[in-house]
């Protein structure tokens, strides 16, 4: 099979390594690593580039260091209130915040979930530090949350004041919501309304009902039956306060739902932009740029489903890369979509571990050598041997 390169007369193929992490087995850094290893037991002439993704949610900040951003970190109010030490990224004008840094899943002391009281406050925080920079446009990653407190938590934390109908702060998270009477945004910092918020992310459901933050993301987080009716409440609450005080009614918004409801505070009192979370990523990166030329992106995820079609990093940058006229195939831990639905999401093929492996836990245990091996797997078929790879 001749290669883009070998048919303009180049010997070495280009290939691009866009991966995004396979969450709970290995980072996007090391899938690419693994990935490289094994192209070039079979093609050592290649020329291979990492180009780091992310679609808004944990894995972000790293992208964009890895790209180029400086880190900086800051000490924030995790999820139940305990200290964390959260990291963002920034360049001379943009600041990349990730959500999750502050008050994600993985923050909760123990594992422990507090559907009810997890609060998003030290996101607010977050979002004062990137202000620090100077910067003139902040990238807000939202995903993998632990609360549903509809962003009060994160306006909090930028200096808004929560009240309850005896004057007194409110209790945190969404369990809290119920109590919110008065809302104070003059102390919020007006620096803010200065920079261009974008909302990274893919999610689009809204606030309330049965598609939206509580009803959908609740259970994830911990909330029971009782739980999730609780914070629907606390939300519809809330959403009726903050559109009473902005005079905007942002529930309905594609996006409101997003991280337990902190799409709908940026939106509806920050101003943000929504935008799909792997879209803002790649322009960071300079995707374009990099793609250009290539003979092969190599894309994936942990999971190849029908989550994957609906925004997530993989389709985003096969979407990408064929408008460059550039070949994607895609690695995954498993593959739960048919070769039509492949064929559509703009993938040329798939090479899921579970090929080689078919037990989940042995291909979470023993990803980077699985990942090696289809390394090998996607040179060979994709690539064929150069004469240095084929065995004398």
């Amino acid at each position: 099979m001749s290669t883009r390169s070998e048919r303009a007369g180049h010997a070495e193929p280009r290939i691009i390594l866009a991966p995004d992490k396979f969450k709970g087995s290995a980072t996007a850094a090391e899938v690419a690593e693994a990935l490289a290893a094994g192209i070039r037991r079979v093609r050592p002439d290649a020329d291979i580039r990492w180009v780091p993704v992310a679609d808004g949610g944990e894995g972000t900040v790293d992208a964009a260091i890895a790209a180029g951003f400086d880190s900086a970190t800051v000490d924030v109010d995790g999820p139940t209130g305990e200290p964390v030490r959260a990291a963002f990224a920034h360049n001379d004008t943009v600041a990349v915040v990730e959500a999750a840094a502050a008050c994600g899943l993985y923050r909760l002391p123990g594992d422990v979930l507090a559907p009810l009281t997890a609060t998003s406050r030290g996101v607010g925080q977050l979002l004062r530090a990137a202000l620090d920079t100077g910067c003139r446009t902040i990238v807000l990653g939202v995903g993998g949350s632990a609360c549903t407190d509809g962003g009060a938590g994160m306006l909090a934390g930028l200096g808004a004041v929560l009240l309850d109908t005896d004057g007194q702060p409110v209790g945190p998270g969404g369990g809290g919501l119920t109590d919110v009477a008065y809302l104070d945004l003059h102390r919020l910092d007006p620096r803010i309304r200065e920079v261009d918020l974008v909302l990274a992310s893919d999610v689009d459901n809204l606030l309330l009902g049965s598609h939206g933050a509580a009803a959908i993301f609740g259970p994830q987080k911990g909330a029971g039956a009782g739980e999730v009716a609780a914070l629907e409440a606390g939300l519809a609450h809330w959403s009726r306060l903050v559109a009473q005080r902005t005079g905007f009614d942002a529930a309905e918004r594609p996006g409101a739902g997003a991280a337990g409801g902190i799409g709908f505070a940026a939106i509806a009192v920050l101003g943000a932009r929504r935008s799909g979370g792997i879209d803002v990523l790649l322009d960071l990166v300079g995707f374009d740029r990099v793609v250009a030329g290539a003979d092969l992106m190599v894309t994936g995820e942990g999971s190849l489903d029908e989550q994957t079609l609906h925004g997530k990093a993989p389709a985003g940058v096969a979407a990408r890369a064929a408008k460059a006229g550039v070949r994607t195939v895609a690695v995954s831990g498993r593959l739960l979509l048919d070769e039509t639905r492949l064929r559509a999401a703009g993938f040329a093929a798939a090479y899921p571990l579970t090929a080689l492996e078919p037990d989940l836990q042995r291909c979470q245990d023993e990803a980077a050598a699985l990942l090696e091996r289809q390394g090998e797997l996607i040179a060979r078929e994709q690539l064929g041997e150069s004469d240095s790879g084929r065995e004398s």
